[in-house]
């Protein structure tokens, strides 16, 4: 991570990397307060109409708001542990981005796929006697 920033922030002068820390920070916050109100705003308009709850004020939308987010999961995952490098990798390892395995997926379907969907069809038929018949026209 230090190299990223290293290098990003390579050609820019001193008072550029205050602008963007102070920019962000503007950011930040202007967000902060924006979810604040949307969520106070929400649940003054639904919640006291539909189950007879009382209203919010700002601060206490924005405590829900972060309750919300540290129980749903929100800051970082979900409660998941994320000491070990080696499970993070392996989580990477078998996300179903990775598209690897798929390079056989041409050759299986060449290969075997017309049998297998006709055995599915008939399985189909035998389940549901009076089934579908457009799984047959295929």
């Amino acid at each position: 991570m230090k190299n990223f920033f290293t290098h990003k922030f390579r050609k820019k002068s001193p008072i550029e990397i205050v602008g963007i820390i102070v920019f962000g920070a503007i950011a930040i916050t202007g967000l902060a307060i924006l979810f604040g109100f949307v969520i106070m705003w929400l649940w003054n308009w639904l919640m006291p109409d539909i189950f007879g709850l009382t209203t919010l004020t700002y601060w206490q939308a924005v405590g829900l708001f972060i309750l919300f987010k540290l129980l749903l999961g929100g800051c970082g995952g979900g409660g998941r542990n994320k000491s070990s490098r080696k499970e993070r990798k392996e989580c990477k390892k078998d996300s179903k981005s990775d598209f690897s395995k798929w390079k056989h997926y041409d050759n299986f379907w060449k290969e075997e796929g017309d049998e297998f969907y006709k055995q599915y069809v008939e399985r189909q038929a035998q389940a549901n006697p009076g089934g579908s018949p457009d799984l047959e026209s295929n």
